[in-house]
């Protein structure tokens, strides 16, 4: 543990805690555990629609007092900073205790704090008998209006699956450039453009590329998006995303679904897709393995479940 830097915190319902752990071992290499998990990978948990907080590890001690000694030799020195105590899974630390605890860290750093607008909050945790102290990032959670777009449709995908996709598609890495090959309404390309990402769309449907673009447009985001069939395009993508078609609002079959998957293949080493019924088969067919694999199962009541394939 002492070579890890950052401490990630996570949060999800269950009904999302595979394609939690799917994205966990995308990115980190490791399975989130207790909603927790060390990494020495740097990552925004903007990108992620489960990581709550990432803490960067400046110093730790099992022995509070020499904790409180190493940050003085920090000199610390910051304007406009807040203290924040991060109470992670097994501490039983009291309210009155983290109190005074905060009060030690705000003593230790010189400056004049910012308890409304922040512009760095150091932080203290302790787990598994370690305190730690560091700078924490908090998740934006800006992407929720999101919910507001002016184009929906009832079987697109929701937009927690779509930000997973994007984060698991680019393992994180936000210089990658992504391919959304069926962009639906576009809320894949919603959630990467939020996140900084660089992501092309296309679709067959004239329908769903101008809703697409009105959708992108109505955030202020710029990107992309062909009407044109994944074939016909000339460019090269680092990983494609594919939600396969429903056969509902654009007519689908296996034939177009094989298509779609074979033209991927052809413009991108690693293919993510999603679909409703096993297509182990036409992965194959496309000279694709997979090497990851999730269920995610719709909330509620309902059977209906996507499968979610990582491919290259």
């Amino acid at each position: 543990m002492s070579e890890c830097q950052y401490i990630y915190t996570f949060k999800y319902n269950q009904h999302y805690r595979q394609l939690c752990k799917l994205e966990t071992r995308q990115i980190f290499g490791a399975e989130v555990n207790n909603n927790l998990l060390f990494s020495g990978l740097k990552i925004d948990p903007s990108i992620s629609p489960f990581i709550r907080e990432r803490f960067e590890i400046i110093s730790s001690s099992s022995d509070y007092k020499l904790l409180l000694i190493n940050i003085e030799k920090e000199n610390i020195q910051s304007e406009g900073f807040k203290a924040e105590y991060l109470i992670l899974d097994g501490d039983e630390t009291g309210y009155k205790e983290r109190l005074n605890k905060l009060r030690d860290i705000g003593y230790r750093i010189e400056g004049i704090p910012d308890y409304n607008d922040p512009i760095i909050i150091y932080s203290i945790c302790k787990f598994d008998n370690i305190w730690y102290f560091g700078i924490l990032k908090k998740h934006n959670i800006g992407w929720h209006n999101h919910k507001q777009k002016p184009h929906s449709f009832s079987n697109s995908l929701g937009m927690v699956i779509a930000k997973a996709l994007v984060s698991i598609a680019s393992k994180g890495d936000e210089s990658k450039l992504l391919l959304d090959a069926c962009c639906g309404v576009g809320t894949v390309m919603l959630e990467a453009c939020f996140s900084g990402f660089n992501i092309d769309g296309c679709d067959i449907n004239w329908r769903a590329v101008k809703h697409t673009r009105e959708n992108l447009a109505h955030y202020g985001y710029s990107a992309i998006v062909y009407r044109s069939d994944i074939k016909d395009l000339d460019k090269k993508y680092d990983a494609v995303i594919i939600d396969l078609p429903y056969n509902i609002y654009t007519y689908s079959d296996d034939k177009i679904s094989q298509n779609i998957i074979d033209s991927s293949a052809n413009k991108s080493k690693r293919i993510i897709i999603v679909s409703v019924s096993d297509i182990q088969i036409m992965i194959q067919n496309a000279g694709l393995k997979t090497i990851d694999f999730c269920k995610v199962a719709k909330r509620g009541k309902s059977n209906f479940e996507r499968m979610v394939w990582i491919c290259e």
